[in-house]
């Protein structure tokens, strides 16, 4: 309701009071008593509508206003949510490019190696008789056998690679897949350094789909095991995140407290001040 909308009805109300106090100075003139007293009734009667009037749209306005505040409540969660997100996204794009130049380091010092070897001056080694044959269980060459480079069956893929693959599948949206390859580096390598990132993962598979039941359920499992991991402060402001969309006000306010005190220099510790400034207006 704007102010010049406000300012009508009570211009009307004033207007209606200036007439009761006019017929009411002139309500004692002999013979225009009756008439009078039914004027008065009548400015009475329009005073009550318009009061009421006035009642209704104070209603409204109040019920737009509270209507406007959930709204910028809601906004304002989706935005911290999305800051957190992108700063969880961040980090792991900078862990991976880590693995990977890491990779690469590794895969450079190989080639070196092999390139010494083979320059390297070695004896001439005569041709078998035999050549073209393989070596049967036991060491010996069976006569007529077929030669095959078959290389050995790898055993699986690396701790980073698992890891890198669900997270590349939580980054492009196929959450299940990213927990199951979650579950599957947790199963194979619980003892690794990216062990604490893998059970971040979980909890963000799950938060990502709304289950925010489990995902505070995973979030609370990384601070237990790894309290002071690189992931702990980011688990603690989702774990926090999850107990608001639950409902769990009390419980989303001490989670952020504790936060704030066990990480006072964290990114999340800035965010989780900022929601608890929010819950206190």
């Amino acid at each position: 309701m704007t102010p010049a909308g406000a300012a009508a009805p009570l211009r009307r109300g004033a207007g209606a009071i200036a007439v009761l106090v006019l017929l009411g100075s002139s309500a004692l003139t002999p013979g225009c008593y009756t008439t009078q007293l039914g004027l008065l009734r009548s400015g009475l009667d329009s005073l009550r509508a318009q009061v009421d009037t006035m009642r209704a749209n104070d209603a409204v306005a109040a019920r737009l206003i509270e209507d406007t505040r959930r709204e910028v409540g809601e906004q304002r969660d989706l935005v911290l949510s999305a800051q957190a997100r992108q700063s969880s996204t961040q980090r792991d794009l900078a862990d991976l490019v880590s693995r990977l130049e890491g990779r690469l380091d590794e895969v450079l010092s190989r080639v070196t190696r092999v390139s010494e070897r083979s320059g390297a001056s070695r004896p001439p080694v005569a041709p078998h008789p035999d050549a073209g044959s393989v070596p049967a269980a036991g060491g010996t060459a069976a006569p007529g056998t077929p030669a095959t480079s078959a290389p050995a069956s790898p055993s699986g893929p690396s701790p980073s690679q698992l890891f890198d693959l669900a997270t590349r599948d939580l980054t492009e949206g196929r959450y299940p897949l990213a927990l199951q390859g979650y579950r599957e580096f947790l199963a194979k390598f619980p003892d690794t350094e990216l062990a604490d990132n893998a059970q971040y993962g979980v909890g963000e598979c799950f938060f990502a789909q709304a289950a925010f039941d489990s995902a505070a359920a995973e979030y609370a499992k990384v601070g237990e095991r790894w309290p002071q991991g690189d992931r702990a402060p980011a688990a603690l402001y989702k774990l926090a995140l999850s107990q608001e969309r639950l409902g769990r006000s009390a419980d989303a306010r001490a989670t952020f407290e504790d936060l704030v005190k066990r990480f006072p220099a964290s990114s999340e510790a800035g965010l989780a001040r900022d929601r608890i400034g929010a819950s206190r207006r």
